[in-house]
Order: C-alpha cells, then sequence, then structure tokens
C-alpha cells in the first residue's frame, strides 16, 4: 500500500500539467458549468411540483385544469434542462477534445526535442501508447469525468439539502450506509491506480512489438518466425488481458456495491418514511418528493466507482505523459547562439574523447584531425568509432566544449537548428516514409522544383529507375520504403541530403547497398559537386577513396595512421590489406 499511496502522490504531482489549458478556457468551462448547475437546480424543481399534485389528489382538492398546468411545468422544466445540457455537452465536451488535440501537439513538439538518448530508453511502442490510449484517458478524465463529478457533488448537496428541508431525521438514516461506501471506494481506488499502470505499461509493449514486427516484416518471413512471433504476441495480449481483468474485477466491485448502497438507502427510506406518512408527521407529497430526491442523490452514489475509475486512469495517464514532458535533452542549447558563416572551410576535431551516455566505453579517444574542403575519407575496422565520428559533428549527442569546431567556431555555441542546417548526415540505414518519391526526396526542402528534384537523382544515378515506375517521381514507396531494394532506399536518402545544398556533408557508408559499378558512377557524378562543400566519406569500399584528399583510418577511437590511398598502400598494413582483398573479390567478380 505505500507503495500505491507513492504511484497516487506522483499522479497528483502531475496536474499543473493541465494547468495552463485550464486557464486558457476557464470561460468556456465557466459557462458550461454554470449550465450543468442550471440542468440540477431545474431538476430539483421537478419533485416540488409533483409533491404539490400529489397532496392536492391526495384531498382531493385539485381540478383537470391545475393537474394540466403542473404537467406543463413540468414540461417546460424538461425543455429548459434539455437546452441547458445541449449547452454544457458542447462547451465542456468540446472543451476536453480541444484538451487532447493540445496534449497531442506538445507531446510531438516534446519528443521531436529530445535526442538519441531519450529514444535509447523509451520505445516507439510506448510513445504510441501515449499518444493513444493515455491520451484517451485524459480526454475522458477531464470531459465526462469533470462533468460527472461536478454533476455528483452539486446534485448531492442538493438533493440532501431538499430531504432535509422534508423531514432531517428520515434524510439521516436514508444516509446512513453511505460513510462504509466512502471509505471502500477510497481503498479500491488505490488498487485501481496501481492496476490500470500495469495496463497501459503492457499495452505499450503490444504496440511496440507490433511494431517491430510490421517494421521487419520481411526479415520476420524470410526465417520463418511466423509461429513464434505470433505465439509471442499472444502471450503478451493474454498478459494484457489479465491485467485488464485484475482492473475490472475492482471496477465490478465499484459498480455493484454503489449500486447496493443506494438499495440499501431506498431501503431504509421506504422503511422510515412509509411509516412516518402512515403516522401523519409527513405528507404522501413529501414523501414522493422525498423518494424523488433519494433517486437524484442515488445517481451520484452509483457514479461514484465509474468517476472514479475515469479519474484514477487519467491520473496514470496524465503521470506518464508528464515523464515525458519533463524528461530534458542532454544536449544543452547556448545562451546566446553564434550564427555559421555561409563558407564553411574547416571541421576540426580537437582533442576528442566521447563515450555514449550510460555506456563507461571510450568510442573515440583524445581524436584529433581537421577536414577540409574536398573529399575526405575514414575507414576502420568495426567498432573503431567510425559511425560515432560521423554523428557528433551534428551534435546529435552532447559533446565537451572546445572539441569540434567549424572555421575555429565551437559547435557548442552554435544552435542545433543553425548548425544541422549546415550538415547533412546519411546514415547506412536510410530511412524513408511511407509517401512518394519525390516527397521523400525533397523532405527537407518542401518548395523544391521537379527539375531540381530530378537533377539529384541523375547525380545519385536513380533518375532513370525512377522514371520507369508506373508512376514515375510520385510513385508511393510503402512503409519505410518498403517496395524498394536496398540500394534504392539508400540513394534516395542521398539525393535528399544533395537537394539540401549542405557546405558539410557526411556519407556513413551511405552506398553499402548499392553494387560497385553503380556506386563508381555516383562518385564519379558527385566530385563537381564536392568541390566547394566539406565532404567526408565513411566506408569500408576502398575503390571509393582512391580519389580522396585525405584518409584517416581508425583503430580503438583513435587515428593510427592518415595519407591519400596511395600513401596507405605504402605505410598502414590493414589498409593493404583491405585493398588487396577487395581488389581480389573485384576481379574475381568480374570474371565470373
Amino acid at each position: 500500500m505505500p507503495d500505491h499511496r507513492s504511484q497516487i502522490a506522483a499522479a497528483r504531482n502531475s496536474l499543473p500539467l493541465l494547468g495552463q489549458f485550464f486557464r486558457q478556457h476557464r470561460l468556456r468551462l465557466a459557462l458550461g458549468l454554470t449550465a450543468l448547475l442550471g440542468v440540477d437546480f431545474l431538476q430539483l424543481l421537478i419533485p416540488r411540483i409533483i409533491k404539490q399534485a400529489v397532496d392536492a389528489l391526495g384531498s382531493n382538492t385539485i381540478t383537470q385544469a391545475e393537474l394540466l398546468r403542473h404537467g406543463a411545468m413540468i414540461l417546460l422544466l424538461a425543455l429548459g434542462i434539455a437546452s441547458l445540457r445541449f449547452t454544457w455537452r458542447s462547451l465542456i465536451l468540446v472543451f476536453s477534445r480541444h484538451l487532447e488535440i493540445d496534449l497531442r501537439s506538445r507531446l510531438l513538439n516534446q519528443v521531436l526535442s529530445l535526442d538519441r538518448t531519450f529514444f535509447q530508453k523509451h520505445t516507439t511502442g510506448e510513445i504510441m501508447a501515449l499518444s493513444g490510449n493515455d491520451l484517451t484517458s485524459v480526454q475522458m478524465a477531464c470531459g465526462m469525468g469533470l462533468v460527472a463529478a461536478t454533476d455528483a457533488v452539486i446534485m448531492s448537496i442538493a438533493a440532501l439539502t431538499c430531504m432535509a428541508y422534508i423531514n432531517p431525521l428520515l434524510t439521516a438514516l436514508a444516509i446512513l450506509p453511505m460513510p462504509f461506501l466512502a471509505f471502500c471506494t477510497a481503498r479500491l481506488s488505490a488498487r485501481l491506480h496501481h492496476r490500470f499502470k500495469k495496463v497501459q505499461e503492457q499495452f505499450s509493449l503490444i504496440t511496440e512489438f507490433a511494431r517491430a514486427n510490421l517494421a521487419a516484416i520481411r526479415l520476420v518471413k524470410s526465417c520463418t518466425q511466423e509461429a513464434s512471433r505470433t505465439d509471442h504476441f499472444d502471450q503478451l495480449g493474454r498478459n494484457y488481458i489479465n491485467d485488464n481483468l485484475k482492473v475490472a474485477f475492482i471496477q465490478g466491485a465499484l459498480f455493484p456495491f454503489s449500486r447496493l448502497i443506494a438499495n440499501l438507502c431506498l431501503l431504509l427510506v421506504l422503511y422510515g418514511g412509509g411509516r412516518l406518512a402512515i403516522s401523519g408527521v409527513i405528507t404522501i407529497g413529501d414523501f414522493v418528493a422525498f423518494i424523488t430526491y433519494l433517486y437524484m442523490l442515488t445517481w451520484p452514489i452509483m457514479a461514484l466507482g465509474w468517476v472514479t475509475t475515469l479519474f484514477q486512469r487519467g491520473l496514470t495517464s496524465l503521470a506518464r505523459l508528464d515523464q515525458v514532458f519533463k524528461a530534458h535533452s542532454a544536449i544543452q542549447e547556448p545562451a546566446s547562439p553564434i550564427t555559421l558563416q555561409e563558407e564553411i572551410t574547416t571541421l576540426k576535431i580537437n582533442n576528442l574523447t566521447f563515450s555514449y551516455p550510460d555506456q563507461p566505453e571510450t568510442v573515440l579517444a583524445d581524436l584529433t584531425f581537421t577536414f577540409r574542403t574536398g573529399l575526405t575519407g575514414i575507414v576502420g575496422g568495426i567498432g573503431s568509432g567510425k559511425s560515432t565520428l560521423c554523428q557528433l559533428p551534428a551534435r546529435l549527442y552532447p559533446i565537451p566544449d572546445n572539441t569540434i569546431f567549424i572555421n575555429d567556431l565551437d559547435t557548442n555555441k552554435v544552435s542545433s537548428a543553425d548548425l544541422r542546417a549546415h550538415i547533412a548526415l546519411v546514415p547506412q540505414e536510410a530511412t524513408l516514409f511511407s509517401d512518394t518519391i519525390a516527397n521523400n526526396i525533397s523532405m527537407g526542402r518542401p518548395d523544391a522544383t521537379t527539375e531540381q528534384i530530378e537533377t539529384v537523382a541523375r547525380v545519385v544515378a536513380m533518375d532513370q529507375e525512377i522514371k520507369s515506375m508506373p508512376d514515375g517521381y510520385q510513385t508511393k514507396i510503402g512503409e519505410k520504403g518498403v517496395r524498394l531494394s536496398g540500394g534504392q532506399r539508400q540513394r534516395i536518402a542521398l539525393a535528399r541530403a544533395l537537394l539540401l545544398d549542405p557546405p558539410i556533408l557526411i556519407l556513413d557508408d551511405t552506398l553499402a547497398a548499392v553494387d560497385q559499378k553503380t556506386e563508381q558512377q555516383i562518385i564519379k557524378a558527385l566530385r563537381p559537386y564536392l568541390r566547394q562543400r566539406i565532404c567526408i566519406i565513411a566506408t569500408h569500399r576502398l575503390a571509393m577513396l582512391e580519389d580522396a584528399n585525405e584518409i584517416i583510418v581508425l583503430d580503438g577511437g583513435g587515428i593510427v595512421a592518415h595519407g591519400n590511398h596511395a600513401d596507405l598502400l605504402q605505410k598502414n598494413q590493414f589498409y593493404a590489406t583491405i585493398h588487396q582483398h577487395q581488389s581480389i573479390s573485384s576481379t574475381t567478380t568480374e570474371r565470373g
């Protein structure tokens, strides 16, 4: 139970997340709640009219015209209640939808602002669950939950007041079982919060598992893992059902128990009120009115379990959302950023030592090198630090001050947006969207013309292949470019980077899935493009680097050799050995 209390306390601490939005829409909320109060007030008048009619009928003093007048008054009140109910639903429920939209937009903006460290700890499925189930729970709590809670409190106080006005003793008898209901509800609510948190976490696991397997569907099929994947998903589903059943057990206890208490209250009133009516302490009209008010009080009693469920779900989901909103990027933006010059001639690495967050291993150790205009190659074995070195200039991870410079300006003094606007990084794993080829190429420049898109496509030897497709550049390529080959995806990603026209272009094994002939064709087409910019290519194919101005060889996170292609063949055994193996392999392929 202490764990339950700490979780509930943490959930309540997330309530300020909604404060700004409630303040922004306070007029809408005030009008909606006023309309809700109007509904409750009009409902309280109906039992008074019924009382007068019943008493008049009992004394046989009412005329047909008076009876019609009482009926007309009830009809008018019903019309007023319907109008006001429509008003509060339009105001408060629409407010909850606006809240959902606002939170979803803020969630996306927050996720986009976070660095890679965050995504190493949080799966895509978890983020999807937050934007789906959790946001819906918050919307329901701030919509129907808010209405039901307000209505229950106001109606309870008003109904009890009217009941006490008729007979205080009978009112005390009617509410006798209610403290027991409040105690049990409080105990069950604590357990409900804990169990619903587990449900949401399990839903995140299911969502992530489904996403990952759909994204890798071709691998699953090629390895004939359909059955094992299905079994695993089935087990996740069963765990999700079991967690939901535990929640349903508490909800199932709350609703029948609330109804039981309501019926006990009615039983006590029928017994006590009936005796009072027989003895003449209250009139038959008072007794009927009292029963009607009790029914009005019964709704808050029975709704208590439902409202409790809504708020507990909403609080749990809000706390999960709040954890993301409170997350901070490990990459700190400079207080007074300096703007980069358009003409960039050097990218300098100075005594850079780097380890990934929360990982003790040193990936780059005291590395120093200056990249200049033209082509520079990076080679090295697996784990030598090539990909890490490619990612750090764009500040995808936090780096120490005074370790990476552009034109002698510390990149930590430049805003991330300005820095990345001058650098295009193309990794080996090409990221494409389920859209047209043209839109994928022009993602960074939506205003690019058809001619500009086709120009960069020709550079990467994709223009003819694209035009041979049924819809040309308007061909939709499916999720993650599933309709394309690996080499085609890589070339489209490269074309996208070229269209940005960056001063610094970094290719991290970008053409690994492209055949050597096409690779040479691309490198040849790139040469005029690279004359006025810094281009860094990390690759295991040395043929790409034969014309490079300089090549560095990495090992253990440090530079063990550098020079041009001819120099490294003479003075670096690793480079010479790799070149020899690749030359033999290329000759064998040509003969075959």
